[in-house]
């Protein structure tokens, strides 16, 4: 039964048990800042089972993706080394919310694991495990399943404290929890397949024979922070089973590598390493990493060297170096996203609906990865060559991180090929000193790290540019004062005020405070507002009453751009499709600067779409509204959170009518229609997998609209046409360009033929052998070839040379007719010559070129060619 099978019947079955099947959500927990990835199937029930969420059904079965590479749940440095570790998994889940609990939990995991209707997997093989005082969930297997009392084991507090148990589980510190019980299934019940390991709670239980296939979770508790448990009103079921694992077993394996899957993906790695599949470890390594890898990028992840992007990248960089082990010196690991595709694209059709930006972001990463991979390595050896004993130095592993990007647990890999170890305590050492350079080296904006202990400021800016306030704090040189005075410079903090500080992009406003010009607002902590600036006139003083003002025409300015920020990130969404996702902004009142996922360069006819509905949405004039609301409510109504922003339990909504909905705390027109017109001014790529599109609003946009115009007009008038004729004239430049360069090169063959024969006369003998070095003026490099064809054609038998240069430039060309290739390379007498002029070169031993830097030694590098060709021959 191949994996797919098994997760297509896992699913019928509880499906047929009123189970309500729901989808994989992402990889990235969209509501869950305390997790890096999702790497549970309960992840997306989270709220459900502690009270905050309710569904409209009670009972629900899901194939979740999953992935352990970062954070508490790890198990990079195992993949590849061990039968069931990885990056990637899928857990197969059954869920109870308040429905059903022990009894039925256990019976529809023994039904579905043994009926001959299902996976029919041999009764006399399995055993059962449950926490020591759940005699409920003991008599259940016992006396109603059939389980024998010898194969049912009780698993009592093994990891040091009270209800810390590998069969009592719990969520956190404190919150639902309770115990559990696990289904084991003996891989060599005879001891025929050498498969060493014991039975649960034996002290060889970590090997490979029992292997856990099922968990049932009982969450009946709820435990305070004194460690107190408290019975749940409405107790729930949580399942897990890795589908890898059962997936073995139904192929009869113990290793999860061996299955269909795998197989497939491994079949690919060794056919581009040119090896027989299972050849070695790094061929697993490879085979896992393309899942996570592939699937994390299809959820939005790009590596970079931070975040969920850091730990992709680690993935990423740990399977090329494993693919440079098995002797592939070229980019391949892109190439595995199509086998992947082709196995598991029926259960994930992102997978195949995204494959080439899959590919191209794979691709651009060990473009980049070729050259750190390269140099790090030469550093590693060199390190390791030198070591007085096993141990890699601190100094060499911080260097390899910080300079090369080698993250600190590839180094640890090879270490452990190798049989060395880390000198961690110096890594650390190192890590030290290059945060206290850092922070010495830092310059914030004023007002970043002002001691400040008081009240929020208020925020009244939604409402209004204008309003009055109290001076509750001043500072001048990063220190508190009691005034100001006319020519200080300083931060104002007011506990009350209509100044935006700089937040999610958004710039901080300018204005006046009285007589303080405030040139930006930044938050010094929290919510509370630092006005930086210069008192131009009188004083200011603690305790003092005053006008605050915003500059109405640049926040105006900017609410348009910011605005039009939100109509952007949803019609690029809806054009380039749903992997965009917002990677910075920066929003001020000249134009806004938006970077977003995507793989390559936006068209021009995208770029025109999306100009167009962002229009239409401005023509549309909506209402622009802002609703504060719960965080989870929000995220019903299907506002957009950014991923990496952190928010707090209630958020601000805001709206633009069906075209937009996102979380966001900036400022706003009332209606779209505020916005007057967009423009996109400029597309690039700032990062591996990242773009940016700048665009402008308003009267920015009708000024750019009318510089435009007069550009065009004054090309127009250059050209002695009207706007509209000016594609036909550049056509017609063009081609007149085009028919004199075709007459300017027939008249340089005619110099050329014509050098040919001053040069052809020019030949010496070198032992019966035509050679010919000279230099040449006024010709470049195809001009030198079209030279040294009609050189050979003139001599018929001959070595050539020619050198030209230009500048502070060199360029050469070595040329050996058919008939004397066997004794005279081409290749070698170019890079003979090119290394007496700062160069080298290469080609085919008929003909080859070079270049060098180095001008005024090309005459005595053409003197030494009759030589170096008499020593040949």
């Amino acid at each position: 039964m191949n994996s797919n099978e098994v997760r297509a019947r896992f699913l019928e079955f509880f499906r047929g048990k009123g189970h309500t099947l729901v989808p994989s959500s992402p990889l990235v927990p969209g509501n869950d800042p305390t997790l890096l990835f999702t790497n549970a199937g309960m992840v997306q029930f989270k709220d459900v089972f502690t009270g905050q969420d309710k569904r409209p059904y009670t009972r629900a079965a899901s194939s979740q993706k999953c992935v352990r590479a970062g954070g508490k749940h790890n198990d990079l440095e195992n993949v590849g080394y061990t039968a069931r570790h990885h990056t990637f998994f899928e857990m197969l889940g059954n869920f109870s919310f308040g429905d059903y609990f022990k009894k039925d939990a256990i019976a529809f995991a023994w039904e579905f694991i043994t009926s001959k209707d299902w996976l029919g997997i041999d009764r006399g093989r399995l055993l059962v495990t449950v926490y020591h005082t759940d005699d409920e969930a003991y008599e259940l297997w016992h006396k109603t399943i059939g389980i024998p009392a010898e194969r049912i084991i009780r698993i009592g507090d093994n990891k040091g404290a009270k209800y810390a148990s590998d069969n009592f589980w719990s969520m956190g510190d404190t919150g639902p929890c309770g115990p559990c019980t696990e289904i084991f299934y003996d891989h060599d019940p005879d001891g025929s397949r050498g498969i060493a390991g014991g039975p649960p709670g034996s002290p060889d239980e970590d090997g490979d024979r029992w292997i856990e296939i099922w968990n049932v979770v009982f969450m009946q508790f709820d435990r305070a922070a004194d460690g107190t448990l408290t019975p749940l009103p409405a107790p729930s079921v949580d399942t897990g089973m890795g589908l890898e694992r059962i997936s073995a077993l139904m192929q009869g394996t113990h290793d999860n590598y061996q299955t269909d899957t795998f197989r497939h993906l491994i079949d690919a790695v060794a056919g581009i390493a040119g090896q027989k599949p299972y050849a070695n470890a790094s061929q697993k390594v490879i085979a896992d990493h393309i899942r996570a890898t592939s699937f994390l990028i299809a959820d939005g992840v790009l590596p970079s060297n931070e975040g969920r992007g850091y730990v992709l990248r680690r993935i990423m960089r740990r399977a090329i170096r494993h693919g440079y082990k098995l002797g592939i010196n070229e980019p391949f690991f892109f190439k595995l996203v199509a086998p992947l595709a082709e196995i598991m694209g029926d259960a994930y059709p992102q997978l195949r609906e995204q494959q080439t930006r899959i590919e191209k972001a794979i691709r651009a990463e060990e473009d980049s990865f070729a050259i750190t991979l390269d140099k790090g390595m030469k550093l590693l050896d060199e390190a390791i060559g030198k070591l007085g004993d096993a141990v890699i130095p601190g100094e060499v592993v911080f260097k390899l991180y910080d300079t090369y990007g080698f993250p600190v647990d590839l180094t640890a890999d090879i270490a452990r090929e190798r049989k060395l170890t880390l000198d961690m305590d110096g890594y650390e050492r190192e890590m030290d000193a290059q945060r206290s350079r850092a922070r010495a080296a830092s310059s914030f904006k004023a007002g970043g790290a002002l001691a400040y202990e008081g009240a929020d400021t208020c925020f009244i800016g939604y409402d209004g540019l204008r309003g009055q306030a109290k001076v509750v704090a001043l500072y001048r040189d990063g220190q508190p004062v009691d005034r100001l005075d006319a020519g200080d410079s300083g931060t104002v903090v007011l506990d009350t005020t209509p100044f935006y500080a700089e937040s999610g992009g958004q710039v901080g406003d300018r204005g006046h405070i009285g007589g303080f010009e405030v040139a930006d607002t930044q938050k010094i902590k929290g919510a509370v507002f630092g006005h930086h600036g210069t008192l131009k006139a009188g004083s200011l003083a603690v305790g003092d009453t005053v006008t605050a003002e915003v500059t109405e025409s640049t926040r105006r300015a900017t609410m348009r751009n910011h605005s039009a920020t939100h109509l952007l990130h949803r019609a690029l969404r809806d054009v380039l499709g749903a992997h965009v996702a917002q990677k910075g902004s920066l929003v001020d009142e000249q134009r806004t600067r938006f970077d977003f996922s995507h793989n390559q360069a936006v068209s021009a006819d995208e770029i025109a779409e999306i100009e167009r509905r962002v229009n239409a949405a401005i023509l549309a004039n909506v209402p622009v509204t802002a609703e504060v609301m719960a965080y989870d409510r929000a995220i019903e109504s299907g506002a957009m959170a950014l991923f990496g922003e952190k928010y707090g339990d209630e958020v601000r909504v805001l709206t633009m009518g069906p075209y937009s909905t996102e979380l966001c705390g900036g400022t706003h027109v009332a209606r779209t229609g505020d916005i007057g017109l967009f423009k996109i001014v400029a597309e690039s790529g700032v990062a591996a997998g990242v773009r940016r599109i700048e665009a402008i609003t308003g009267e920015n946009a009708l000024h750019y609209l009318r510089e435009t115009e007069h550009r065009l007009k004054r090309a127009a008038d250059l050209l002695r046409a009207n706007p509209d004729e000016l594609g036909a004239k550049i056509e017609q430049l063009q081609d007149r360009a085009r028919q004199l360069e075709k007459e300017l090169a027939g008249l340089k063959s005619k110099l050329a033929a014509s050098a040919g024969g001053d040069l052809a006369s020019q030949a010496r003998e070198v032992k019966g052998v035509k050679v010919l070095a000279a230099r040449v003026e006024g010709v470049d490099g195809g001009e030198l070839r079209g030279l040294m064809d009609q050189l050979k054609s003139r001599l018929g038998s001959a070595v050539i040379l020619l050198g030209a240069a230009s500048g502070d430039k060199v360029s050469l060309i070595a040329g050996v007719t058919a008939d004397l290739t066997g004794r005279v390379k081409a290749g070698e007498l170019v890079n003979f010559v090119a290394a007496q002029v700062g160069g080298k070169g290469g080609g085919r031993p008929d003909m080859a070129q070079a270049g060098g830097t180095q001008p005024q030694h090309l005459p005595g590098a053409i003197d030494s060619v009759n030589a170096w060709v008499e020593a040949k021959l």
